[in-house]
């Protein structure tokens, strides 16, 4: 099962977005995830990585949702 990890930055405020899409994929995915992690950072960081892999980066594309659940999808149907 994959495992995904969201890094945020803390002192940018990202909390809020990065609890969002914990939830979202939780909530969309299930069981068929062995877990979402949080992991706190800093300069601006927003990334989501399943399985080690980087799926998204906030410094390359804008904040989008579909696209981060679109990413993990590909891992939770293989």
């Amino acid at each position: 099962m994959p495992s995904v990890e969201i890094q945020y930055c803390v002192p940018c405020g990202h909390l809020d977005r990065a609890l969002d899409t914990q939830r979202h994929l939780l909530e969309e995915f299930g069981q068929g995830l062995d877990g979402v992690r949080l992991k706190t950072g800093e300069g601006g960081i927003f990334t989501v990585d399943v399985n080690g892999d980087r799926v998204f980066d906030k410094k390359e594309t804008p904040y989008d949702l579909d696209l981060i659940t679109t990413a993990v999808a590909a891992y939770v149907e293989n």
